[in-house]
């Protein structure tokens, strides 16, 4: 399992895998955080009708949960993985916090956990894609070292893809 490093434990951060009972807050989190998005795409983003119960069973799901100074444990972010070994990718098929945590670097936490993930099962490469319409989120990646790779419709989004080769940490 990837490390979180000292600075998000030392924050009260903690990643775990989620569970069946982790699915209503997930999607509550997906929901107010891409509802934004409804509106400029011209119908819900694909995080808000995917089955996470169903994803549970295909996908690596994980939460990322922050302890308050009075103890209560929350989940504040997910991200959901799944490894491609035929292309020598980790893929992201969805990362999300929740809007009220957004800004505090909960998004990189979970990007950095994904990163040691690929590279604790020995995977050079990290993948991902976005909607065309989510623009924030095309820049994001790019200052994150993702190259674009291409632009397509898939499943009836307009979708731009990502690529970043992972180095070696010692």
């Amino acid at each position: 399992m990837a490390v979180l490093s000292q600075k998000a434990l030392q924050n009260g951060l903690t990643i775990r895998k989620a569970t069946a009972e982790d699915v209503p807050f997930i999607q509550a989190i997906v929901n107010a955080s891409y509802s934004k998005y409804i509106e400029r795409i011209g119908k819900p983003p694909a995080p808000m009708v995917a089955d996470y119960n169903e994803l549970l069973n295909t996908r690596d799901i994980y939460v990322l949960e922050s302890t308050s100074d009075d103890k209560v444990v929350k989940i504040v972010g997910s991200i959901i993985l799944r490894i491609d070994v035929e292309a020598d990718a980790v893929m992201v098929n969805n990362l999300v916090v929740e809007p009220a945590a957004q800004g505090r670097g909960y998004g990189r936490v979970l990007m950095d956990f994904a990163e040691d993930v690929a590279r604790q099962k020995g995977i050079g490469w990290m993948a991902l894609f976005t909607n065309i319409k989510m623009y924030e989120n095309i820049g994001l990646y790019a200052k994150l070292g993702y190259a674009e790779t291409g632009r397509r419709t898939e499943d009836g989004y307009e979708r731009v893809y990502f690529r970043k080769e992972l180095k070696a940490t010692n």
